[in-house]
């Protein structure tokens, strides 16, 4: 068996093994998985792509022994030399993600925005962000990516670095703050950086000591240190308090209603007490969370029950995450006036 081949067989082996790992945590009604990247190790096994990386649970790569560099979930590149046909769809990781394209062009999605990366650019992403690569397919081009665990997935909660790095305290958390308070998701990588994911990507291919690559890694957070401190970025403390993880999870809910929603597993999915929860939700919206939510609900059923004329009204109710159509028609009578039905056949009618 050639060594190319080897390599096809070996990440396809571990990605079967991955998939048998839980989903690695679910976040404001929907469960979000690591970058298992099928479509990816499809472009392996037929050649088309270069992969060298390591990783765990679901990320592609050769796995990492649980006592080795713990945190360090997933890091490599990629090397596309002809367009593909796929992209990787929205995902969230459990950590922070620095992502280098070193040669080509790639588009990258986060916070509602488009951007077309090109060489050079260092894109970064926080646990709470999702984001995704390809519009819809990735390009031709050399990907680098790292990503730490830091224990955390709102943005309220309190960093804990992994302690194989050994950045002084206080410049590791100047870092954090940076990282933190600051959410610009692309970035002019340095000559410094640009050289630290080069070297990372050979320590890899060569599977050098993991030594090295944590030397590689403390390296490249020192230079991302000083790109922060020569551009003076600016910081606002509120990225980082509790009301901004309720208001992520509020905004969320437009795609989300259907689910079964608690008001503990609504406190739980923003990290936070239920008491705490609550005080932050009626702030934001001058409404219980359970009065907001159904508020949402509602409005989905208005925005349904017009573009589908045909379904009953009992499956929008459930559809939209009543438990009973007795119930939906009461909360819609209170809140629009009419019954679901009349509100159907008036829009029918085209009554306003």
């Amino acid at each position: 068996m050639n060594i190319l081949l080897f390599q096809w067989v070996e990440i396809l082996t571990v990605h079967f093994m991955a998939q048998q790992h839980v989903p690695i945590y679910k976040e404001q009604g929907k469960t979000y998985h690591a970058d298992s990247c099928d479509p990816l190790i499809e472009a392996v096994e037929k050649g088309e792509l270069e992969l060298s990386a390591i990783g765990r649970a679901t990320y592609p790569g050769e796995r990492v022994p649980g006592h080795v560099l713990p945190g360090l979930q997933s890091v490599g590149y990629w090397n596309a030399r002809q367009e593909q046909s796929w992209g990787l769809p929205w995902h969230r990781n459990e950590g922070i993600e620095l992502s280098f394209l070193e040669t080509g062009s790639m588009a990258f999605s986060v916070d509602g925005q488009d951007i077309f990366l090109k060489p050079g650019d260092l894109a970064i992403t926080r646990p709470w962000q999702p984001h995704k690569l390809g519009l819809p397919n990735i390009g031709i081009g050399r990907l680098h990516w790292i990503i730490i665990d830091v224990g955390v997935r709102q943005p309220h909660q309190e960093w804990q670095w992994p302690d194989w790095l050994v950045i002084m305290p206080e410049d590791l958390a100047e870092l954090t703050a940076y990282l933190r308070e600051n959410e610009q998701p692309v970035w002019n990588a340095t000559g410094e950086i640009h050289d630290c994911f080069r070297q990372i990507g050979k320590t890899i291919k060569e599977q050098q000591s993991p030594s090295r690559l944590a030397v590689c890694a403390n390296e490249l957070l020192l230079h991302l240190l000083d790109l922060f401190r020569e551009q003076k970025v600016p910081r606002t403390k509120s990225l980082t308090d509790a009301q901004r993880s309720v208001e992520l999870f509020l905004s969320s809910l437009e795609a989300s209603y259907a689910d079964e929603w608690t008001l503990d597993s609504m406190a739980q999915s923003c990290g936070l007490g239920v008491t705490r929860f609550v005080h932050y939700c009626k702030r934001i919206t001058n409404q219980t969370p359970q009065r907001y939510l159904n508020a949402v609900r509602l409005n989905a059923a208005v925005t349904r029950l017009k573009s589908e004329p045909k379904k009953s009204v009992t499956d929008i109710a459930f559809d939209c995450g009543f438990s009973t159509s007795q119930y939906f028609a009461t909360a819609f009578r209170k809140n629009f006036g009419v019954s679901p039905r009349q509100f159907r056949a008036r829009a029918d009618s085209g009554v306003k």
